[in-house]
């Protein structure tokens, strides 16, 4: 059986909706008054957001959401915060509960209670209180609802308060079947038992003989993994690594140029802005990638002395060509920049003739977010110019370890990078998963940005047809345990949904992704022609 679980927003389920409502809680509950059209529109109907449960295009489970004040169990027993036994901040109300009595074989309760947790965890409720029929009160336990407070209604219809919090539900049958969310996001990454465990070591000084051996083990596969000579480990994201360039950028006298197509590439735009960096830009269409004729172009507009690129825009899915840049810049003794951040560990990158390009651990690398690196095929000297966490000089003068560091970070980095004695391994897996989820997204309608011929196999950037929002395909994904990058400001401003690569993550489950985002647009693409 293929259910569907998403929150109601097209005509047709809203009504279904006080269709079953009515057939519920006047028919078998008799809470309401018949009447000839047989709908019951709930008196909350505009405040309540319906969580709902399809079989092709058919409603046959639903629960609703409100957080509004008062609460219709506040008008029964009085404010629910003065009965409930445990403390809690941000509460909101469940009601309208109702199944098809054709699928009341647990498993459609047990997904609404499953995609009623993930909604209210993702909305930022602690917890949430239903007035539960005395008839359903064993169901309403193994979702993980506990009594509070006293009865209400009466002998026809009556009523237990019950609480849920992410404590009880864990506790219930639903909580303990429920599998992590399945993690398409650019980051943050799948962590491994293996990783995690060597992060949970006791940490250990970074002044120490002991730290310098890991620390130079990573330099070491760091180094190897990119083909560069020098690497420095920075405790800090992307974006403190890509600072370090920009300070590196303001030692040279001669002026820059800065590829810009998306929204990395602007970012470097305000590195270099704030770091008061001489230079142009030269700027494409997201979603496109830079052709030689363009880039030599601009090259030959002025004496630059320097050019900084995006390898892999994270923002469009575009991979930006390396040897193109390094050819050209070559030719003009230019020193060459890359943000690598995405393409790090997710891709082949021979940065041998490229003066800086940064990393970080937490994205392909597969391990925690909290270090950047500087690659680096040059000697630097430190100089007092730059300001002390900025200077690259001072890391390398001091083996990397100028100042505190983490001992944990880095060894669950050495572990995670123990993947990549074998990396051709690695990015076949990830162009493998591209292939299929490049293809399912196809299937289903829907088209990818980026051309095949310029595509990063790291990640997909969706565009929505007419009429869909990318913001409730991703929040109805989510529902169903699968999460997409789709919240980024940049992101909504298009009307992007993004699905990432780089997780490990077998066929089985991204094959359920696609069978589940295929009938979701395939709803709403009913919806659209009715």
């Amino acid at each position: 059986m293929s259910l569907i679980y998403k929150i109601a927003t097209e005509p047709s389920e809203f009504e279904q909706i006080v269709a079953m409502n009515y057939r519920t809680f006047v028919e078998e509950i008799p809470q309401h008054n018949e009447n000839e059209r047989r709908i019951l529109i709930d008196k909350f109907h505009e405040e309540n957001t319906y969580i709902i449960c399809l079989k092709d295009d058919k409603l046959i489970g639903m629960i609703c959401v409100r957080s509004n004040r008062p609460f219709s169990l506040d008008g029964k027993i009085g404010r629910v915060e003065d009965h409930l036994p445990v403390s809690v901040q941000n509460p909101c109300e469940i009601r309208l509960l109702s199944v098809d009595p054709n699928y009341r074989n647990g498993r459609v309760f047990l997904g609404l209670a499953q995609a009623l947790i993930r909604y209210c965890l993702k909305i930022g409720y602690d917890a949430a209180v239903i007035s539960g029929t005395t008839r359903q009160l064993k169901l309403y336990g193994q979702l993980g609802f506990q009594p509070f407070a006293y009865m209400t209604g009466n002998e026809e219809a009556a009523f237990q308060p019950m609480y849920l919090t992410k404590a009880t539900f864990d506790e219930g049958v639903a909580g303990r079947i429920l599998n992590e969310p399945v993690n398409f996001l650019p980051g943050p990454v799948t962590i491994s038992n293996e990783v995690r465990e060597a992060f949970m070591k006791s940490p250990i000084s970074h002044r120490s003989v002991e730290f310098e051996s890991i620390l130079e083990r990573v330099q070491a596969r760091l180094t190897k993994l990119t083909n560069s000579r020098y690497v420095q480990v920075l405790h800090g994201t992307g974006t403190l690594a890509n600072d370090v360039i920009a300070a590196q950028l303001s030692l040279l006298n001669g002026k820059g140029l800065i590829l810009v197509n998306g929204e990395f590439g602007k970012r470097l735009v305000d590195h270099a802005q704030r770091m008061g960096l001489e230079f142009d830009t030269l700027e494409t269409d997201w979603g496109n990638s830079f052709k030689k004729e363009e880039i030599t172009t601009s090259l030959r507009a002025a004496p630059y002395e320097w050019v900084w690129a995006v390898h892999c825009e994270t923002s469009t899915g575009i991979k930006n060509d390396i040897e193109l840049l390094k050819e050209l810049c070559q030719e003009r003794n230019i020193h060459l920049c890359l943000d690598c951040i995405s393409s790090l560990g997710a891709i082949h990158i021979d940065l041998d003739g490229v003066a800086f390009a940064s990393g970080v651990s937490g994205k392909a690398l597969a391990s925690y977010t909290g270090l950047s690196f500087v690659f680096h095929n040059a000697l630097i000297a430190s100089d007092k110019r730059i300001p002390r966490y900025l200077d690259l000089g001072a890391y390398m003068e001091a083996d990397s370890i100028p100042y505190s560091q983490s001992s944990n970070l880095v060894n669950a980095l050495e572990k995670a990078l123990e993947r990549y004695d074998d990396a051709n391994k690695v990015y076949e897996e990830i162009e493998a998963r591209y292939e299929l989820l490049r293809s399912g997204i196809e299937d289903a309608g829907l088209s990818v940005l980026a051309s095949n011929e310029d595509a990063a196999p790291t990640i997909l950037t969706v565009e929505m047809p007419s009429g869909f929002v990318a913001r409730n395909l991703g929040d109805d994904l989510s529902l169903n345990g699968f999460n997409l990058h789709y919240e980024s400001s940049y992101l909504q401003e298009k009307n992007w949904l993004q699905i990432s690569c780089i997780n490990h993550i077998d066929d089985r489950q991204i094959k359920k992704m696609l069978k589940v985002l295929k009938g979701i647009c395939t709803i709403k693409q009913l919806s659209i022609h009715s």
